[in-house]
């Protein structure tokens, strides 16, 4: 079973004296994202809306020799993203990587959903992507990168997530767009796309329905954020910066089942 541990296969150095923000990493994809590129030597922003576990995260990054800082930001807030990113890079004086995390969603259908969830969903989920990503660049060297993190609701989706999948769909398109207009500039741009991941609620959502849910994944298990870190720290890194514009789905073969009986007949060696 590989490692939780987002750290375990940190590459020792590969990001030495890199800046990173990573929106929304108080806690599960984002917070193991931080920590992973703390562990290959960056200097990491840790950014969310709690206080108390943004601080928890950097000062868990530098118990552990790494070096983070944490400022508090809404997403929904223009301004407090602009902030962000002016005490990043007065802080440190440029931004390396931008990794966009920050993400809320709602259980609704387009027919039931109110202005409300649209604008929740949109502000957080999009515009703040678009406006991160904006102010960052005028930070940023050549070589630099932004990593939008996308979900596999982009592909293949199901009903009641609406204005979720919708917004996740439209991400991948904005990368496209901002991979075109940053490229001349020396920067890529790319969505990572995560499936099922295991992270403090996902267990207790699935209920009696996660040994099943392991069973649907070809690699017979659930995702976690290590496994989302340890690609956002590869398409940052010197290794990938002929990629750009891509939308990487990292959802364990998922996606590739067509019909979950006849998969988990050959899974279980039944005919």
């Amino acid at each position: 079973m590989p490692s939780s541990d987002p750290t375990a296969n940190a590459v020792p150095n590969r990001h030495e004296d890199s800046v990173v923000i990573v929106t929304g990493s108080t806690r599960g994809i984002g917070e193991g994202v931080a920590r992973r590129f703390a562990a290959e030597g960056a200097s990491v922003v840790v950014t969310g809306r709690s206080t108390d576990d943004g601080e928890a995260v950097a000062e868990d990054i530098r118990s552990a020799g790494g070096e983070a800082t944490f400022v508090r930001a809404d997403m929904r807030d223009p301004a407090e993203i602009e902030a962000l990113i002016e005490h990043a890079a007065d802080e440190y004086g440029r931004i390396d990587v931008l990794v966009n995390n920050a993400g809320v969603q709602t259980e609704t259908t387009a027919t039931d959903a109110t202005m409300d969830d649209w604008a929740f969903v949109l502000e957080t989920d999009f515009r703040s992507f678009w406006l991160c990503a904006k102010h960052a660049v005028e930070h940023m060297p050549e070589g630099g990168t932004v990593l939008n993190t996308s979900s596999n609701h982009a592909f293949l989706t199901m009903p009641g997530i609406f204005p979720y999948n919708a917004v996740k769909a439209g991400i991948n398109g904005m990368t496209r767009a901002m991979a075109l207009d940053l490229g001349p500039e020396g920067i890529t741009v790319n969505t990572i796309n995560p499936g099922w991941i295991e992270i403090e609620r996902t267990r207790a959502e699935l209920g009696d329905d996660y040994e099943y849910t392991e069973d649907i994944h070809p690699v017979g298990r659930l995702g976690t954020p290590a496994d989302v870190a340890g690609l956002a720290a590869f398409l940052a890194s010197d290794d990938a910066t002929f990629i750009t514009g891509e939308s990487v789905l990292i959802d364990g073969g998922r996606s590739q089942v067509m019909q979950d009986d006849v998969f988990l007949d050959y899974r279980r060696g039944e005919e």
